[in-house]
Parts: C-alpha cells; sequence; structure tokens
C-alpha cells in the first residue's frame, strides 16, 4: 500500500491554494466544499497546501515550513493526493491511483456513481441516529457486528444497494430474526495472487472474524482480511471453530 487513505476535516481550517486557471478553479471548488478557508501562500498558520500548477519551486518553500503539499500533476513532489470522490453524504468513496492515473480514478468513479444509489447517505445517517437502538438489541459486541453485516449483506434487510434501505431500519431493528450463525467456511485458492480471489472468496475475507490458514498463504492475500480478523497459522481446519465467521485458507 502505496499511502494510507485519509479524510481530513477542513471545515474552518485554513488551507493555501496557489495558481490560476482551470485546475486552480476546480480546486477551489473542492475545498469550498469541504468548508475549508481559502488562503495565499504566505499564511503561515495553514498546514495543507494545494499547488494546482505543480510548480517545483512553490512546492518547495511550502514544504521547507513543513506544510503537506499537494502539487497537481507531479506526484514526485507530492505528500499526499486527492482522490476522485464518489459524494452520498455522509458517505463519501474515494479513489486514489497514488498520482499514476487521474484519468482512471474518474473512470473508477463513473462507474461507482452509477453503482450506489443515491439514499447511500440517508442509510449511513439513519443506522448512525439508531447506534443506542443498536446496542440495545445486541449488547454484545462480537454479536451487534453480526447483525449489523448480516443486515447490510446482499438481500440483507438493509441492503446498501436497496433505494429503500434507509427507511427498513426501523423494522430490521424490530424484526425478530438473530444475526448470522457461527460457521466455518472453506476457501481454495487459486494461487496467492489476490487478483485470482472469486468474488466469493473475496467477499467471505473481508466478513471473516478469524482466518486459519498454513504458513504458505501469501500475506497479499491475508491483507483482503479485514484488519481487526484475527490470523490463526494452523496445520488443518479446526475441529471446533469460535463464535461468528471462520475462515479455513488453502493452497
Amino acid at each position: 500500500m502505496h499511502s494510507l487513505p485519509v479524510f481530513l476535516r477542513l471545515q474552518g481550517r485554513a488551507v493555501i491554494l496557489t495558481g490560476e486557471g482551470e485546475a486552480a478553479d476546480a480546486k477551489r471548488r473542492l475545498l469550498e466544499r469541504a468548508g475549508a478557508l481559502i488562503v495565499g501562500e504566505d499564511d503561515m498558520q495553514a498546514r495543507i497546501a494545494i499547488v494546482s500548477d505543480g510548480d517545483a519551486a512553490t512546492t518547495q518553500r511550502l514544504r521547507a515550513r513543513g506544510v503537506l503539499v499537494n502539487a497537481t500533476d507531479n506526484p514526485d513532489l507530492c505528500d499526499f493526493t486527492l482522490p476522485a470522490i464518489v459524494d452520498r453524504d455522509p458517505v463519501l468513496i474515494a479513489i486514489g491511483t497514488g498520482g499514476a492515473s487521474a484519468g482512471l480514478a474518474k473512470a473508477l468513479r463513473q462507474r461507482l456513481e452509477a453503482l450506489f444509489p443515491a439514499g447511500l447517505g440517508a442509510l449511513a445517517s439513519a443506522l448512525s441516529d439508531a447506534r443506542s437502538a443498536i446496542r440495545v438489541r445486541w449488547p454484545d459486541a462480537g454479536a451487534r457486528r453480526r447483525g449489523i453485516d448480516a443486515g447490510l449483506a446482499p438481500g440483507g434487510p438493509i441492503d446498501p444497494m436497496r433505494g429503500d434501505a434507509a427507511a427498513r431500519v426501523p423494522d430490521w431493528l424490530g424484526g425478530s430474526g438473530e444475526a448470522a450463525a457461527s460457521r466455518l467456511e472453506i476457501i481454495t485458492l487459486l494461487s496467492n495472487d489476490p487478483d485470482d480471489l472469486t468474488l466469493r472468496a473475496a467477499r467471505l475475507l473481508g466478513e471473516a472474524d478469524r482466518v486459519y490458514h498454513p504458513s504458505s498463504v501469501g500475506g497479499a492475500i491475508l491483507d483482503r482480511a479485514r484488519a481487526d480478523a484475527v490470523r490463526i497459522v494452523a496445520d488443518a481446519p479446526p475441529q471446533n471453530p469460535c463464535e461468528g465467521l471462520s475462515l479455513w485458507v488453502t493452497p
């Protein structure tokens, strides 16, 4: 992973913007949408800057002051890059290529724009408002995560791809269904290249609570699992897997 994706809260914060023309105008609109206070290079309080013309001299002056800089079309001078964005406020989906190809990021954004329903942000807000009720429904943290996963699963009562998912949150919370039962799933790899993962394997890795695997399974595969999933090196699948979803990943 060449960069750590982060979301910066810029509301009311000073951000330097230099350069002129269409590129500067586009960056200005983006910063204004984020609520940033746009300032010039001489503002000594700002710690973030966008050099819209990619000027190396300006970039070097700002970096010498400890300012984090995005130099447009000059990735070698960038401390951070600006992704293409799918905005379903409060849901933000960012697509970055580390400066390799803005065109590719744009093409992916356009595909995702068509995929995600307009009501996705409303679902996020509804789930935020329902936090207390969710904790009451599932007091145990593990059961709560599994209950949410089951609700949001493809075809689930609050599947994010449903246009009416937000309106269905109260019915989901009041329903009698429980979280998915604990189970063990087996994934047989085609190779240690994550590009060879089937859709099912990629989905299970993203959902699993723990991943059992021989030492021969590559790190690139294990990186596709949830960050908080437990990785357990084993010679055989577990006889009595723990609660939730366990995977046995084998070459």
